[in-house]
């Protein structure tokens, strides 16, 4: 059985493609991790699971750490 808070990894796109996209090199490119986000259903849970968690590295839920980070001071 898998844990309620992460249920949204059983659909998520990121499961069927390799973690290269989602923790790119320092400096790299995010844009097709982030396009994969944007099509991807489980997005929203993905972002809520990155900012609870604290997740410091890659791409979560669309939002890279610098944009996460931002959107955590919004929010504050």
């Amino acid at each position: 059985m898998i844990d309620e808070e992460l249920s949204w990894q059983e659909t998520a796109l990121c499961a069927q493609t390799g973690p290269e996209f989602f923790f790119p090199a320092p400096g790299a490119s995010t844009r097709e991790a982030k396009q994969l986000c944007g099509a991807c259903e489980g997005r929203v849970e993905c972002l809520e699971y990155a900012l609870r968690h604290d997740e410091k590295f890659g791409v979560w839920g669309g939002l890279s750490e610098k944009e996460r980070h931002r959107l955590k001071l919004r929010r504050a």
